[in-house]
């Protein structure tokens, strides 16, 4: 199996976390953010080209280098079915068409090297319709969790209305916490986490109702 290397950048008034995960060459950009130019000189600096694109969901510091990116590589970009129509660029391939679905998804992209890392989608309904994350598996140590702006260290992401919430601490729940105490979490602001810090506190969230 291919040997995956992940590259952070934060970009963008909001702090924007921008993922990298690259095999053989080719990297999976985890969020077009912002700031393009910035974006594509760190693959550039890492010799990797960017052969998909992720969006994690639709809201708009999420996808504001978008485009730029998309043109300037020639990227298949993915994101969920029920955000898909309210992201401002094209969506070569959407994903969640079965929401109620705890079983992730295999996540075949433009590149056989990244299909090797056998990376899985799951959909997290709440913060947005449809928000996707992305697990990396290692079996040689702690898996990778890409979280978008569903969970992050202390909670949930924010939600409007009672039933958002509910439904984003259950497909959470459900979805991230079936992966084991070790699994690193990376979420789209701020710093990482592990599924094993965050688990003890699940019902707390659920209480205090955010």
């Amino acid at each position: 199996m291919e040997s995956a290397q992940i590259t952070t950048t934060t970009v963008g008034p909001m702090g924007n976390n921008c993922y990298l995960v690259s095999a053989g060459g080719d990297a999976l950009l985890i969020d077009a953010a912002d700031d393009a130019q910035r974006l594509l000189a760190v693959a550039a600096d890492a010799d990797v080209q960017i052969t998909d694109v992720l969006t994690t969901h639709r809201h708009h510091d999420h996808v504001q280098a978008l485009a730029e990116v998309l043109a300037a590589t020639g990227a298949r970009h993915h994101a969920s079915a029920q955000d898909a129509p309210e992201i401002p660029a094209t969506v070569d391939r959407t994903w969640g068409h079965d929401p109620d679905s705890d079983t992730p998804e295999i996540f075949t992209t433009s590149s056989p090297a990244l299909n090797a890392l056998g990376m899985q989608l799951i959909l997290l309904r709440g913060h947005t319709a449809g928000g996707l994350g992305v697990i990396l598996p290692r079996p040689d140590g702690p898996d990778d969790l890409f979280s978008g702006d569903s969970l992050f260290p202390g909670g949930v992401g924010k939600t409007e209305t009672t039933e958002d919430f509910t439904s984003l601490l259950t497909d959470v729940s459900r979805r991230c916490f079936s992966l084991p105490d070790t699994a690193r979490v990376h979420p789209g602001h701020g710093d990482s986490t592990t599924i094993g810090t965050e688990r003890p506190h699940l019902e707390e969230w659920r209480a205090r109702g955010w």
